[in-house]
């Protein structure tokens, strides 16, 4: 039987369609590879093996797919499985899987880290916070003021923990060197897991003195 020629790459016909959440998931397999700077459309069209022009019938350009991929990956966070459960309970599960969602995307969730857009209203994360800042006790107009709070709290410690800042930081003077003024060595996981226990607790310790709330118990 005679060799069919191979098409060049972006012209053969795919197997699977091309879709919206098809581009977001490879385009997330991307970024957790070689980060958000070295994605492009056309090594994303490359590793679909799609036409370049062909994604610009789904995304008009790099930004929207990037907000794609982060709204995908922002749509794993849980909801407080108990509704009747503590509010410091429900506040802990959320804190501990945007942590988790960090550690599981660190390039993406880094540069999502500084835009502004990065969360939004219909976001399962900020409905779940506010939901649970309001069964706190907190009046309802105050609930977006603690939760924008709270949530440059988290992205700004999750921020210093994927750089590594927070682990420099924590072996500047007063901590002890080693032998013959050498650094601290790195701080082991169990100690950055404890960072971040102490950081969710003193937030719950914030929300449960807030004077608003006070003012609700009254």
């Amino acid at each position: 039987m005679e060799n069919q020629k191979r098409a060049p790459r972006g012209t053969r016909k795919r197997d699977v369609p091309l879709t919206k959440d098809g581009i977001y998931a490879k385009a997330l397999e991307l970024i957790d590879a070689d980060g958000v700077e070295a994605l492009s459309m056309r090594k994303l069209a490359t590793a679909l093996d799609a036409n370049p022009m062909s994604l610009y019938h789904h995304v008009p350009n790099k930004d929207a797919v990037l907000r794609g991929v982060t709204e995908r990956v922002g749509s794993q966070f849980r909801t407080p499985e108990r509704v009747d459960a503590p509010w410091q309970d429900r506040l802990r599960q959320l804190a501990l899987d945007f942590r988790a969602l960090s550690h599981q995307h660190p390039k993406l969730m880094g540069y999502s880290f500084g835009r502004a857009d990065f969360i939004q209203p219909e976001d399962s994360f900020w409905k779940g916070l506010t939901d649970t800042l309001a069964a706190a006790g907190l009046p309802t107009s105050e609930v977006p003021r603690v939760a924008g709070t709270l949530c440059a709290v988290f992205s700004g410690l999750l921020g210093g923990e994927l750089t590594g800042a927070l682990q420099r930081w924590s072996s500047l003077p007063p901590a002890p060197t080693g032998p013959r003024g050498e650094d601290t060595p790195p701080l082991p996981q169990a100690a950055l897991d404890t960072m971040f226990s102490w950081a969710v607790e003193a937030v719950i310790t914030g929300v449960e003195g807030h004077p608003a709330r006070a003012r609700e118990e009254a």
